[in-house]
């Protein structure tokens, strides 16, 4: 096959983003794993939102005429809320992951979790709070209004950056102040204390609209006390492949990441991630409409798991992209 007859994919990582260094490295990964009947296009976008093709910096309408499809590895603000999705749209470009609407519903964990729980999707009681609501209001009431313990966390944001586990009063001001730092909206969430998993999911796979994967279960180092930014790059994480849950558990997690995934109008594919109380059960906490793909990643790992190979995986979903598949 000729170098011209091959699709070119151009692979969209970095960009103005908290995720911007794990983005590079989702590219890197996915530029390497290519298969060899697709020609790929490094598109990188730096922290300033200068566009990049091959290294050439050039507004996204020039970038736009040198690929047929684009594999979006644009992790957090910018390349999961929605910003990217709808410039893609404008230009008629076909593209991997979540449309425009889904990426922006699933990015809000507020209005995801409102909206999930009228679908039956089981998640710990938690309080919208926005910074100038709080400011007026009294910190004890607040500290009344929540379950105690509970994890404070922005709301817009793709990563763990910005969470504190408030256990204490003296311990919520601060973590409130860690929060409006990064984000003008914030959740004050239950903490329900159990063992941390996530759950994959892949859109038209093996004669199923929505494949559920295995789920993982994520072992914490000693250091860290939930699953934050520090416990997901940091080091020290353990991973499980497949996780040790009973068959209910693992029933219930894959059941609910795809009822997640139809229910916000996710496509291609998805994670979500959950918590199992050992006496309360299986809680969703949030959904992830581009999970991390760097080598050695949770999704990646589940799946080997399957018996399904990173580059079939590629081939799969840039598939579906160029059918315009909606699932």
């Amino acid at each position: 096959m000729s170098l011209r007859s091959k699709i070119r994919v151009g692979v969209l990582r970095g960009g103005p983003s908290s995720e911007h260094e794990i983005s590079v490295k989702t590219g890197a990964h996915v530029l390497k794993n290519l298969p060899d009947n697709y020609e790929p296009v490094d598109i990188f976008i730096d922290k300033s939102g200068v566009w990049h093709a091959q290294g050439v910096a050039e507004p996204p309408a020039k970038v736009f005429k040198k690929i047929d499809v684009i594999f979006n590895a644009a992790h957090g603000e910018y390349g999961e809320d929605g910003t990217v999705q709808r410039l893609l749209d404008t230009f008629a470009v076909p593209y991997t992951g979540s449309g425009h609407l889904g990426s922006l519903l699933a990015m809000h964990k507020g209005h995801s979790k409102n909206f999930l729980k009228s679908h039956g999707v089981k998640s710990p009681h938690h309080k919208l709070l926005k910074k100038e609501d709080a400011l007026r209001q009294n910190l004890h009431d607040l500290w009344r209004a929540v379950p105690n313990p509970s994890i404070v966390k922005p709301i817009a944001l793709g990563s763990s950056i910005g969470l504190s586990v408030v256990k204490n009063f003296q311990e919520l001001e601060p973590a409130l102040e860690k929060a409006f730092a990064v984000s003008p909206a914030i959740m004050v969430e239950e903490y329900i204390a159990g063992r941390e998993a996530t759950c994959g999911v892949i859109g038209s796979f093996r004669g199923e609209e929505t494949y559920a994967l295995l789920p993982v279960e994520f072992v914490l180092p000693e250091s860290s006390t939930f699953f934050d930014y520090r416990a997901k790059y940091g080091g020290g994480t353990k991973a499980i492949h497949p996780g040790r849950f009973s068959t209910m558990e693992k029933y219930e997690m894959q059941n609910t990441a795809c009822r997640v995934h139809k229910a916000l109008g996710l496509r291609h594919y998805s994670r979500s991630d959950f918590i199992v109380s050992p006496t309360r059960g299986v809680y969703f906490l949030e959904v992830n409409s581009l999970p991390h793909l760097a080598a050695g990643s949770p999704f990646i790992e589940s799946l080997s798991a399957v018996g399904l190979s990173f580059p079939g995986f590629l081939e799969h979903v840039i598939k579906l992209a160029l059918q315009g598949k909606m699932r």
